[in-house]
């Protein structure tokens, strides 16, 4: 072996040798102290030191070693060490313009990852979406750091299969964006755009299969309610004591599909994933007993009917046909002009010639055997509609004097 190479290697061994000497000379120095031995990366360079501190931002300020509010620090400088040894990792911010299409936003932080950059900063990224972290190319006018681009996807309504939402792709046409998406059109499905079409802002883009076919939807399951009677609480009384939650249930349809078009929907199979919570409502029961005047009656029966789940209007027609058949007195025949074994019930009440025990009687009508009557009320969105309902399918009439029942209602509606 020549002697060149020998010199070389002998060289080559007594540098190692040194590097290694000087590297745990250097640790042993450090460890000569007492406390928590500390290996600190900041900048490329590597410090190892011992300290008492309690917490990490102690430690690096016991060291001399200056933060700036937008560094990171790893572990966190509130971190209380309680191990023997830490390794220590400090980022130092620098410069990043962020440029999202029209926007060029210029901060400053320690993140390294585009996507740690934009959270940082309150960007909303799309996995679609492509970035692109570089020097800046603008040095007068960003000064030097890191330039941020980012690049939207094209946001579109897409329909699949029965499913809509908005999608985002980075694709030229349509049928580039299906194979981005994985979508492989089959003998029967349908596309509504041929594929070489480009891709456009807020286009529309359906995908469809003739013929049947199955979809599952989530869909709510109603709450019930439960009423409970407070006879501490005057009648008229409404609060919730429990709040009620719909449920949720999966529904299985049986589809139709023709030319895009849904023509037929059939229920499969239905299984409940979250059983609702059912509403418990407190009703006040105790009865007033004094004497009201028909002025007072009105003004009880519309916030009675109101706490029964009526709309104003839905209210204002039941009550213009309680004006035009007794004027609100409680008297006779009573607020609705009970006749036969309709009045004989209310006569079998406690105090049935207070307003309370009659508006507690019309209820008991209504979700009871005239339950249909309130349905048929409660799905009206009109005054006038209300009013004809109640006065054909509660009062029924015989000479009904329609004009003047909606014109009461009316006026009523406007007093409230």
């Amino acid at each position: 072996m020549p002697k060149l190479w020998v010199s070389v290697g002998l060289a080559v061994a007594v540098l190692l040798f040194v590097s290694i000497f000087f590297m745990f000379h250097n640790r042993a120095d450090a460890l000569q102290g007492s406390g928590r031995l500390l290996t600190i990366h900041d900048r490329g360079e590597e410090k190892l030191l011992l300290s008492d501190a309690k917490t990490i931002g102690e430690a690096l300020e016991h060291a001399g070693i200056t933060l700036d509010s937008h560094d990171a620090v790893e572990p966190a400088v509130t971190e209380t060490m309680v191990a023997s040894e830490y390794s220590i990792n400090i980022y130092r911010a620098r410069p990043v313009t962020v440029i999202d299409g029209s926007t060029r936003q210029k901060i400053v932080t320690a993140y390294q990852t585009a996507e740690q950059i934009t959270k940082d900063v309150g960007i909303n990224l799309y996995p679609e979406d492509t970035t692109k972290l570089s020097r800046s190319s603008d040095l007068l006018a960003d000064g030097a750091g890191l330039q941020l681009t980012i690049d939207r996807a094209t946001a579109f309504n897409f329909t699949v299969y029965g499913t809509k939402s908005i999608a985002r792709t980075q694709s030229a046409t349509v049928g580039d964006m299906l194979k981005e998406k994985g979508i492989t059109i089959g003998e029967n499905d349908k596309v509504s755009l041929p594929l070489t079409t480009p891709i456009t802002a807020d286009m529309n883009i359906q995908v469809w299969r003739e013929g049947h076919q199955t979809i599952t939807v989530e869909e709510p399951v109603v709450f019930g309610t439960q009423q409970i009677n407070d006879n501490d609480q005057f009648v008229g009384y409404k609060a919730v004591q429990t709040a009620g939650v719909n449920g949720k249930k999966n529904v299985t349809y049986e589809v139709e599909i023709r030319d895009g078009q849904e023509v037929n929907r059939k229920e499969i199979a239905t299984i409940v994933t979250a059983q609702p919570t059912g509403e418990v409502v407190v009703i006040g029961a105790k009865y007033r007993g004094a004497y009201t005047t028909p002025s007072q009656n009105e003004s009880i029966a519309w916030n009675y009917l109101i706490n029964q789940g009526f709309t104003r209007e839905q209210t204002a027609g039941i009550m213009g046909n309680l004006q035009q058949e007794h004027g609100f007195n409680t008297t006779g025949d009573g607020l609705a002009q009970w006749t036969g074994s309709r009045k004989a019930a209310l006569m079998a009440r406690d105090d049935p010639y207070n307003i309370y025990t009659q508006l507690d009687y019309l209820m008991y009508e209504l979700n009871g055997s005239y339950a249909s009557v309130k349905n048929a009320i409660k799905a009206s969105t009109t005054v006038k509609d209300a009013t004809i309902i109640f006065q054909n399918k509660f009062e029924r009439c015989g000479i009904c004097v329609e004009d003047r029942r909606i014109q009461f209602a009316y006026n009523i509606l406007a007093s409230h």
